[in-house]
Protein backbone atom coordinates (compact mmCIF):
# COMPACT_ATOMS: atom_id res chain seq x y z
CA UNK A 1 0.00 0.00 0.00
CA UNK A 2 1.06 3.46 -0.91
CA UNK A 3 2.27 6.23 2.06
CA UNK A 4 1.62 9.56 2.54
CA UNK A 5 3.95 11.66 4.64
CA UNK A 6 2.73 14.67 5.92
CA UNK A 7 3.69 17.61 8.43
CA UNK A 8 1.99 18.75 11.36
CA UNK A 9 2.16 21.67 13.51
CA UNK A 10 3.08 19.59 17.06
CA UNK A 11 2.49 22.81 18.94
CA UNK A 12 1.89 26.60 18.64
CA UNK A 13 5.75 28.66 18.47
CA UNK A 14 6.83 31.14 20.23
CA UNK A 15 9.08 33.44 18.27
CA UNK A 16 10.57 31.42 15.23
CA UNK A 17 9.01 27.74 14.90
CA UNK A 18 11.70 25.32 16.00
CA UNK A 19 12.12 21.83 15.46
CA UNK A 20 9.67 20.52 18.11
CA UNK A 21 6.70 22.67 16.41
CA UNK A 22 6.81 19.77 13.73
CA UNK A 23 5.47 16.80 13.45
CA UNK A 24 6.61 14.64 10.38
CA UNK A 25 3.98 11.28 10.28
CA UNK A 26 3.16 8.54 8.04
CA UNK A 27 -0.35 7.31 7.01
CA UNK A 28 -1.65 4.76 4.39
CA UNK A 29 -3.36 6.31 1.83
CA UNK A 30 -6.29 5.51 1.34
CA UNK A 31 -8.69 3.79 -1.14
CA UNK A 32 -10.24 6.31 -3.45
CA UNK A 33 -13.56 6.85 -3.54
CA UNK A 34 -15.86 7.89 -6.80
CA UNK A 35 -15.18 11.08 -7.83
CA UNK A 36 -11.28 11.53 -5.93
CA UNK A 37 -7.81 12.04 -7.21
CA UNK A 38 -4.52 10.96 -6.22
CA UNK A 39 -1.87 13.39 -6.38
CA UNK A 40 1.75 12.45 -6.20
CA UNK A 41 3.11 16.52 -4.81
CA UNK A 42 6.51 17.17 -6.81
CA UNK A 43 6.87 20.60 -5.46
CA UNK A 44 6.40 21.94 -1.97
CA UNK A 45 5.27 26.22 -1.83
CA UNK A 46 7.01 27.97 1.30
CA UNK A 47 5.30 31.31 1.99
CA UNK A 48 5.33 33.67 5.09
CA UNK A 49 2.19 33.37 5.74
CA UNK A 50 2.28 30.34 6.72
CA UNK A 51 3.90 31.61 10.30
CA UNK A 52 0.98 33.87 10.38
CA UNK A 53 -1.58 30.72 10.52
CA UNK A 54 0.38 28.77 13.30
CA UNK A 55 -0.75 31.62 15.77
CA UNK A 56 -3.88 31.48 17.84
CA UNK A 57 -5.21 34.82 16.87
CA UNK A 58 -7.88 35.98 14.91
CA UNK A 59 -6.84 36.58 11.06
CA UNK A 60 -8.40 36.38 7.97
CA UNK A 61 -8.17 32.74 7.89
CA UNK A 62 -8.72 30.28 10.63
CA UNK A 63 -5.68 29.32 12.52
CA UNK A 64 -4.16 26.01 12.38
CA UNK A 65 -5.25 23.57 15.46
CA UNK A 66 -2.35 21.66 17.00
CA UNK A 67 -2.30 18.20 15.30
CA UNK A 68 -3.14 19.56 11.94
CA UNK A 69 -1.25 19.60 8.97
CA UNK A 70 0.73 22.57 8.27
CA UNK A 71 -1.13 24.63 5.79
CA UNK A 72 0.70 25.17 2.30
CA UNK A 73 0.32 24.77 -1.71
CA UNK A 74 1.99 22.06 -3.88
CA UNK A 75 1.70 21.17 -7.39
CA UNK A 76 2.13 17.65 -8.62
CA UNK A 77 0.76 14.83 -11.08
CA UNK A 78 -2.28 12.68 -11.02
CA UNK A 79 -1.30 9.17 -10.47
CA UNK A 80 -4.92 7.65 -9.84
CA UNK A 81 -8.13 8.94 -11.18
CA UNK A 82 -11.93 8.33 -9.84
CA UNK A 83 -13.01 11.22 -11.46
CA UNK A 84 -14.29 12.61 -14.89
CA UNK A 85 -13.00 15.97 -14.62
CA UNK A 86 -9.16 14.61 -14.25
CA UNK A 87 -7.10 12.10 -15.50
CA UNK A 88 -3.92 10.30 -14.62
CA UNK A 89 -0.89 12.20 -16.30
CA UNK A 90 -3.07 15.76 -15.22
CA UNK A 91 -0.58 18.68 -13.38
CA UNK A 92 -2.38 20.38 -10.70
CA UNK A 93 -1.70 22.78 -7.52
CA UNK A 94 -3.14 22.03 -4.67
CA UNK A 95 -3.65 24.14 -1.37
CA UNK A 96 -3.53 20.93 0.65
CA UNK A 97 -0.86 21.20 3.12
CA UNK A 98 2.71 20.22 3.84
CA UNK A 99 1.86 16.19 2.50
CA UNK A 100 3.70 13.87 -0.63
CA UNK A 101 0.49 12.32 -1.60
CA UNK A 102 -2.95 13.87 -1.15
CA UNK A 103 -6.23 12.61 -1.81
CA UNK A 104 -8.81 15.19 -3.11
CA UNK A 105 -12.45 15.75 -4.23
CA UNK A 106 -12.72 16.42 -8.36
CA UNK A 107 -15.00 19.71 -6.68
CA UNK A 108 -12.24 20.94 -4.39
CA UNK A 109 -11.71 24.78 -4.57
CA UNK A 110 -8.25 24.36 -3.84
CA UNK A 111 -7.67 22.26 -6.83
CA UNK A 112 -6.25 24.40 -9.74
CA UNK A 113 -5.47 22.47 -13.19
CA UNK A 114 -2.06 23.67 -14.54
CA UNK A 115 -1.52 24.09 -18.37
CA UNK A 116 2.58 23.86 -17.93
CA UNK A 117 2.22 26.66 -21.35
CA UNK A 118 1.71 28.90 -19.08
CA UNK A 119 5.01 27.80 -17.49
CA UNK A 120 6.87 24.78 -15.70
CA UNK A 121 4.96 23.02 -12.72
CA UNK A 122 7.56 24.92 -10.04
CA UNK A 123 6.21 27.87 -11.55
CA UNK A 124 3.04 27.73 -10.84
CA UNK A 125 3.78 27.88 -7.06
CA UNK A 126 5.48 31.02 -7.91
CA UNK A 127 5.96 33.85 -10.66
CA UNK A 128 2.23 32.58 -12.26
CA UNK A 129 0.95 31.05 -9.33
CA UNK A 130 -0.33 32.80 -6.23
CA UNK A 131 2.48 34.98 -5.44
CA UNK A 132 2.36 35.93 -8.83
CA UNK A 133 -1.06 36.51 -8.84
CA UNK A 134 -0.86 38.16 -5.56
CA UNK A 135 1.34 41.05 -7.00
CA UNK A 136 -0.62 40.96 -9.99
CA UNK A 137 -3.90 41.99 -8.12
CA UNK A 138 -2.12 43.77 -5.44
CA UNK A 139 -0.64 46.31 -7.62
CA UNK A 140 -3.23 46.72 -10.38
CA UNK A 141 -6.47 46.56 -8.10
CA UNK A 142 -5.28 47.99 -4.82
CA UNK A 143 -2.25 49.72 -6.30
CA UNK A 144 -4.24 51.21 -8.71
CA UNK A 145 -0.84 52.38 -10.95
CA UNK A 146 -0.72 55.15 -13.47
CA UNK A 147 2.07 55.54 -15.81
CA UNK A 148 4.97 57.97 -14.37
CA UNK A 149 4.58 57.20 -10.78
CA UNK A 150 7.02 56.13 -8.17
CA UNK A 151 6.30 52.81 -6.72
CA UNK A 152 7.89 51.20 -3.84
CA UNK A 153 8.03 47.30 -3.39
CA UNK A 154 9.53 45.76 -0.30
CA UNK A 155 11.61 42.21 -0.48
CA UNK A 156 11.73 42.90 -4.16
CA UNK A 157 13.56 40.00 -4.61
CA UNK A 158 11.33 37.90 -3.02
CA UNK A 159 8.41 36.24 -4.73
CA UNK A 160 5.93 38.88 -4.78
CA UNK A 161 8.06 41.99 -5.15
CA UNK A 162 10.05 40.55 -7.92
CA UNK A 163 7.39 40.51 -9.87
CA UNK A 164 5.61 43.93 -8.45
CA UNK A 165 8.53 45.57 -9.65
CA UNK A 166 8.57 44.16 -12.82
CA UNK A 167 4.67 44.56 -13.79
CA UNK A 168 5.26 48.15 -12.73
CA UNK A 169 7.71 48.97 -14.85
CA UNK A 170 5.70 47.03 -17.67
CA UNK A 171 2.99 49.83 -17.04
CA UNK A 172 5.37 52.83 -17.10
CA UNK A 173 6.24 53.57 -13.44
CA UNK A 174 9.64 54.30 -11.84
CA UNK A 175 10.11 50.70 -9.91
CA UNK A 176 12.33 51.15 -6.65
CA UNK A 177 13.23 47.85 -4.37
CA UNK A 178 14.11 47.65 -1.08
CA UNK A 179 16.32 44.30 -0.65
CA UNK A 180 18.64 42.65 2.25
CA UNK A 181 22.08 42.74 1.10
CA UNK A 182 24.02 43.72 -2.42
CA UNK A 183 23.79 40.83 -4.01
CA UNK A 184 19.84 40.74 -4.17
CA UNK A 185 20.19 44.41 -5.27
CA UNK A 186 22.32 43.83 -7.86
CA UNK A 187 19.98 41.18 -9.33
CA UNK A 188 17.22 43.32 -8.55
CA UNK A 189 18.42 46.15 -10.82
CA UNK A 190 20.65 44.17 -13.49
CA UNK A 191 18.19 41.46 -14.13
CA UNK A 192 14.61 42.28 -12.73
CA UNK A 193 15.07 45.41 -14.39
CA UNK A 194 13.87 47.65 -11.30
CA UNK A 195 15.26 51.23 -11.49
CA UNK A 196 17.11 51.26 -8.41
CA UNK A 197 17.17 48.68 -5.43
CA UNK A 198 18.50 50.18 -1.74
CA UNK A 199 19.88 47.55 0.56
CA UNK A 200 18.41 47.83 4.06
CA UNK A 201 21.09 46.02 5.84
CA UNK A 202 23.90 48.97 4.89
CA UNK A 203 21.67 51.35 7.00
CA UNK A 204 20.74 55.01 6.15
CA UNK A 205 17.70 53.71 4.36
CA UNK A 206 15.87 57.11 4.79
CA UNK A 207 18.17 58.80 2.97
CA UNK A 208 18.67 56.52 0.34
CA UNK A 209 15.34 56.58 -0.14
CA UNK A 210 14.78 59.82 -0.20
CA UNK A 211 17.83 60.44 -2.84
CA UNK A 212 16.01 57.12 -5.03
CA UNK A 213 12.33 59.19 -4.93
CA UNK A 214 12.71 62.93 -5.06
CA UNK A 215 9.66 63.32 -6.27
CA UNK A 216 7.90 61.04 -3.23
CA UNK A 217 6.51 57.83 -3.36
CA UNK A 218 2.75 57.23 -5.05
CA UNK A 219 2.78 53.46 -4.44
CA UNK A 220 4.63 51.56 -1.34
CA UNK A 221 3.55 47.78 -1.98
CA UNK A 222 4.06 46.41 1.81
CA UNK A 223 5.77 43.13 2.02
CA UNK A 224 8.34 43.81 5.53
CA UNK A 225 6.49 46.25 8.08
CA UNK A 226 8.84 47.48 10.91
CA UNK A 227 11.96 50.02 9.94
CA UNK A 228 11.63 49.91 6.40
CA UNK A 229 7.82 51.20 6.70
CA UNK A 230 9.23 53.95 8.76
CA UNK A 231 11.25 54.62 6.34
CA UNK A 232 8.66 54.60 3.74
CA UNK A 233 6.36 56.49 5.56
CA UNK A 234 7.30 60.31 5.52
CA UNK A 235 7.78 59.58 1.79
CA UNK A 236 4.24 59.09 0.79
CA UNK A 237 2.48 61.89 -1.98
CA UNK A 238 -0.91 62.91 -1.02
CA UNK A 239 -3.51 60.43 -2.93
CA UNK A 240 -0.50 57.69 -2.44
CA UNK A 241 -2.00 54.03 -1.73
CA UNK A 242 -0.47 51.12 -0.24
CA UNK A 243 -1.68 47.53 -0.76
CA UNK A 244 -0.64 45.39 1.99
CA UNK A 245 0.39 42.18 1.27
CA UNK A 246 2.04 41.39 4.53
CA UNK A 247 4.67 42.10 6.95
CA UNK A 248 6.88 39.69 7.64
CA UNK A 249 9.44 41.69 10.26
CA UNK A 250 6.72 40.97 12.71
CA UNK A 251 6.39 37.38 12.09
CA UNK A 252 8.26 36.25 14.60
CA UNK A 253 6.98 38.43 17.10
CA UNK A 254 6.43 36.48 20.83
CA UNK A 255 3.24 38.81 20.75
CA UNK A 256 2.02 39.71 17.31
CA UNK A 257 -0.96 41.39 18.51
CA UNK A 258 1.78 44.08 20.40
CA UNK A 259 3.78 44.91 17.39
CA UNK A 260 3.78 47.78 15.68
CA UNK A 261 2.49 47.02 12.33
CA UNK A 262 2.36 48.86 8.91
CA UNK A 263 -1.60 49.94 10.21
CA UNK A 264 0.10 52.17 13.34
CA UNK A 265 2.53 53.47 11.47
CA UNK A 266 0.70 54.82 8.22
CA UNK A 267 -2.68 55.76 10.39
CA UNK A 268 0.00 58.54 12.49
CA UNK A 269 0.99 60.44 9.38
CA UNK A 270 -1.44 63.68 9.25
CA UNK A 271 -1.59 62.79 5.33
CA UNK A 272 -3.13 58.98 6.17
CA UNK A 273 -2.46 57.26 2.61
CA UNK A 274 -5.25 55.15 1.23
CA UNK A 275 -4.39 51.69 2.62
CA UNK A 276 -5.95 47.87 2.91
CA UNK A 277 -4.91 44.44 3.50
CA UNK A 278 -5.55 42.52 0.72
CA UNK A 279 -5.43 38.94 0.16
CA UNK A 280 -5.48 37.02 -3.38
CA UNK A 281 -8.46 34.89 -2.73
CA UNK A 282 -10.88 38.33 -2.98
CA UNK A 283 -10.20 37.65 -6.85
CA UNK A 284 -10.49 33.20 -7.25
CA UNK A 285 -12.61 34.08 -9.76
CA UNK A 286 -10.12 36.15 -12.16
CA UNK A 287 -7.11 33.14 -11.83
CA UNK A 288 -6.90 31.95 -15.09
CA UNK A 289 -6.85 35.19 -16.47
CA UNK A 290 -3.94 36.92 -14.20
CA UNK A 291 -2.03 33.10 -14.68
CA UNK A 292 -2.48 33.70 -18.71
CA UNK A 293 -1.47 36.97 -18.56
CA UNK A 294 1.61 36.17 -16.50
CA UNK A 295 2.51 33.23 -18.38
CA UNK A 296 2.64 35.22 -21.42
CA UNK A 297 5.42 37.85 -19.99
CA UNK A 298 7.35 35.23 -18.47
CA UNK A 299 7.43 33.96 -22.15
CA UNK A 300 8.25 36.83 -23.98
CA UNK A 301 10.90 37.70 -21.34
CA UNK A 302 9.01 40.82 -19.64
CA UNK A 303 9.05 38.92 -16.50
CA UNK A 304 12.44 37.56 -14.95
CA UNK A 305 12.37 35.10 -11.86
CA UNK A 306 14.52 32.98 -9.34
CA UNK A 307 14.29 30.10 -7.14
CA UNK A 308 15.49 29.13 -4.06
CA UNK A 309 15.24 25.07 -3.64
CA UNK A 310 15.55 22.74 -1.25
CA UNK A 311 14.68 19.07 -0.87
CA UNK A 312 12.84 16.57 0.89
CA UNK A 313 9.90 17.13 3.69
CA UNK A 314 11.95 16.42 6.39
CA UNK A 315 13.70 19.94 6.02
CA UNK A 316 10.74 21.65 5.39
CA UNK A 317 10.73 23.31 8.55
CA UNK A 318 14.66 24.68 8.20
CA UNK A 319 13.95 25.86 5.01
CA UNK A 320 10.89 27.85 6.52
CA UNK A 321 13.35 29.16 9.06
CA UNK A 322 15.56 30.52 6.19
CA UNK A 323 12.78 31.80 4.29
CA UNK A 324 11.44 33.98 7.03
CA UNK A 325 15.02 34.75 7.70
CA UNK A 326 15.70 36.46 4.12
CA UNK A 327 17.92 33.60 3.17
CA UNK A 328 15.55 32.20 0.15
CA UNK A 329 16.22 34.06 -2.95
CA UNK A 330 13.70 34.23 -5.02
CA UNK A 331 10.78 31.98 -4.58
CA UNK A 332 11.11 29.20 -2.27
CA UNK A 333 9.86 25.55 -2.61
CA UNK A 334 10.77 22.07 -1.81
CA UNK A 335 11.32 19.42 -4.19
CA UNK A 336 9.13 16.31 -2.90
CA UNK A 337 10.02 14.10 -5.94
CA UNK A 338 10.74 13.87 -9.36
CA UNK A 339 8.86 14.65 -12.13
Amino acid sequence: MMKNNKMLLAKRPVGEPGDDCFSLVQEDVPTLQSGQILIKVIWLSLDPYMRGRMNDVKSYAQPLQVGDVITGESAGVVVASESSRFQVGDHVTAHMGWQTMIVADDDDPRLMKVDLNNGTLSAHLGVVGMPGRTAFFGLTEVGKPQAGETLVVAAASGAVGSVVGQLARTLGLRAIGIAGGAEKCRYVKEELGFDDCLDYKSGNLAEKLKAACPNGIDIYFENVGGDVTRAVAPLLNPGARVPICGYISNYNDTDITKAETPFHILKALDDVPEHRFFVVTEWQERWPEATEKLGAWVNAGKINYRESVGEGLENAPELFRGLLRGKNFGKQLVKIADE
